[in-house]
Formats: C-alpha cells, sequence, structure tokens
C-alpha cells in the first residue's frame, strides 16, 4: 500500500515515450532502457514512501483525510519501518544508476542524485517542495523533462528536439494527478501549512491549471505532426479526448472524495495517451 503501484504509470509512461523517441531516430537499446524503466520505478516507490512518512509527521494525513488510506497514518507501518522502505527503494535506483552511468557517462549520475534527493525534498527536508507551491513543477519537470529526455539520452547519448517536445504532454498529464489531488484536499492542506498552488489561489484557479495541462498535452501532437517532425501517427493521443473532456467536466463540478475517482481516471488517462503517444513516435521513424 505504501508503494502507491496506481501510481507508478507515472514512472512507466515517460520511460515508454523517451524510448519511443530513440526508436524513431533508429538509437534504440533495450538494456538501458530496461535500466532506466526499474530506476524509474524505484524512485517512484522511494518518493511514495517518504510522502507516506512526511506527511504524517507534518500532520497532513489525519483519519479525516479525503484520499486513499496511506500506511503510517492508519498505523500499518510506523515511521522508521517506512524510513527504511524509502532508503531501500532509493538504494535498488542506485544500482540501476551505477550501470546506466557506466553507459551514458556522468550526467546519469547528476540526474539520479537529483531525482533521489527532489523525491525526498518534495515532502521532507526543511523546505518541502510541496508544502511551499513547487509541486507541481517538481512534478512536471521530473516526470516529463528529467524523465523522458533521460531515457532518450541513455540510448541516444544525446536529447534530441522531439524529446523535449514529447516530455511536455507527459510531463504535464502526470501534472494533472496532483492537481486533481490538491483540488481535492485544499481544506485539509490549507489547515496543515500545506501551501499548494490550490490552496493558495482556490479551486477555480486549480481547475483553470488542469484545463491547461490538458490542452498543452493535445497540442504537442498536433505541434509535431503540422511541424514537419512526426508523422500522421503521433496524432493517435486524440483518440482520448473524449475521457479528457469528462474528466475536465469532473474535476469542475465534483468535490471531496468522489475526486477520487477522477484522480484514478487521470491516472489512466495519462497511460492511455502515453501508450498511444509512445505508439505513434515509434511509428514515425525515419522522418
Amino acid at each position: 500500500m505504501a508503494s502507491r503501484p496506481a501510481t507508478l504509470a507515472a514512472a512507466v509512461v515517460p520511460v515508454a515515450v523517451g524510448a519511443a523517441c530513440a526508436v524513431a531516430l533508429d538509437g534504440f537499446r533495450w538494456l538501458p532502457t530496461l535500466a532506466a524503466l526499474i530506476g524509474s520505478i524505484w524512485i517512484q516507490i522511494g518518493t511514495n514512501f517518504a510522502n507516506d512518512v512526511f506527511d504524517y509527521e507534518k500532520g497532513t494525513d489525519t483519519e479525516e483525510r479525503l484520499g486513499p488510506t496511506r500506511a503510517v497514518q492508519a498505523g500499518l507501518l510506523t515511521p522508521g519501518q517506512a524510513r527504511r522502505g524509502m532508503w531501500l527503494a532509493f538504494a535498488l535506483a542506485a544500482l540501476t544508476g551505477v550501470y546506466l552511468t557506466a553507459v551514458a557517462g556522468w550526467p546519469i549520475a547528476v540526474v539520479g542524485v537529483a531525482s533521489v534527493a527532489s523525491g525526498i525534498a518534495y515532502t521532507g527536508g526543511p523546505y518541502p517542495l510541496g508544502y511551499h507551491g513547487l509541486g507541481d513543477v517538481f512534478v512536471l519537470v521530473f516526470f516529463g523533462f528529467v524523465a523522458v529526455c533521460g531515457t532518450a539520452f541513455v540510448n541516444l547519448g544525446g536529447v534530441p528536439p522531439i524529446a523535449w517536445w514529447a516530455a511536455v504532454p507527459v510531463g504535464c498529464l502526470s501534472t494533472a494527478i496532483l492537481v486533481v489531488n490538491n483540488v481535492r484536499d485544499r481544506a485539509g492542506d490549507r489547515d496543515a501549512g500545506k501551501r499548494t498552488l490550490v490552496a493558495r489561489f482556490g479551486r477555480r484557479a486549480g481547475v483553470w491549471e488542469y484545463r491547461l495541462l490538458l490542452l498543452t498535452s493535445y497540442a504537442v501532437p498536433a505541434v509535431l505532426f503540422f511541424g514537419g517532425a512526426a508523422g500522421p501517427w503521433v496524432l493517435l493521443p486524440v483518440l482520448t479526448l473524449p475521457v479528457a473532456v469528462t474528466l475536465h467536466r469532473d474535476v469542475a463540478v465534483l468535490e471531496g472524495r468522489p475526486l477520487n475517482a477522477t484522480l484514478v481516471g487521470t491516472a489512466r488517462l495519462l497511460v492511455l495517451f502515453g501508450v498511444l503517444f509512445a505508439v505513434g513516435l515509434a511509428l514515425s521513424a525515419g522522418r
């Protein structure tokens, strides 16, 4: 439960999209991609353990929480056990990092250290990012640009323009998951001193943020196609647009626990969009 399996799509999709960029440029390599996938999953799990224990210790996760059960708050794990799980997950991620550094060089070591440090700093440390309105930026950067471009880098030895573009919708949809969480929890976050963007600026701002993240995500495939960077297959994610419209409506009107289904739906949208986007990019090989 503490590893939050439902969130692991946010670790898998960026690697799939980054690998698809490598396929499109005839530079795909299995072993580095597999190592990047394993490392990404372990960093996600370590971050989830960190969030579980630090949110509990800061008083954010209480019996009144509206979201899914958290292991430490529910008494299923002690804070010490959660911390050991966090460090174990990060240690396993570091093992894949050693291999990837040998394959792709020192930049990967820097990325790995920064990812682990940010995973802890999201809710822990003297200046927790998620408590100061920086959680959205963290997710956009690390689940979008770092993960997608990092995967492309270990395959290609560099980051081509298409990978930078491809990172945008992945990061935006990952951030959209966080926005639903923040809209649902805004009252409790304010009480706990967690100053997310929605807690600071209100529900309407959260709905607008969600809307802009979706619009940006669907604009990128069109930019890649009409800009000549990819073939028509890159437009496959447009098939998920009806799902996005429904989710946007739900974010705009629902409150409290009903938004848990919207949270899950947004995670599924990330998977559906990501798979179709990766396939579209891979089928654009040779362009």
